[in-house]
């Protein structure tokens, strides 16, 4: 899915998008990379606020998948685009393991979370 039309893009002064601000009857949403809203409606200056105090640092967080057979695996997200969001399996930085790789819908789906959150 890619982000729909009615969402307005936001960039940060270096030109790195870091989300988008949804318009809502009594205002606007912002909504992060992975695509989760993370405000509900307020207005348009707050929006552009929330999304350059995001930033992209969120995405260097560990992050759990859970797998199809129950259980979490540690992973980091190495892409979130409005194409796909794409994780690895934490490999603490190792250059012998092999690399692990799941592809997830955009937006983020629930059963990618961030450790320690049971929302994401």
């Amino acid at each position: 899915m890619a982000a729909p039309t009615e969402w307005i893009e936001h960039r940060r002064h270096d030109g790195e998008r870091v989300g988008w601000i949804r318009p809502a009857d009594d205002g606007f949403v912002v909504i992060d990379l992975p695509g989760r809203e993370r405000t509900g409606p307020v207005d348009w200056l707050h929006a552009e606020e929330v999304l350059d105090e995001l930033g992209i640092g969120y995405l260097a967080d560990p992050y759990e998948l859970l797998l199809d057979d129950g259980r979490w695996l540690r992973v980091r997200i190495t892409e979130a685009s409005p194409e796909r969001i794409r994780v690895k399996r934490d490999d603490w930085g190792a250059i012998d393991v092999p690399l692990i790789e799941y592809v997830l819908p955009f937006p983020m789906p629930s059963r990618l979370r961030r450790i320690g959150s049971t929302t994401g």
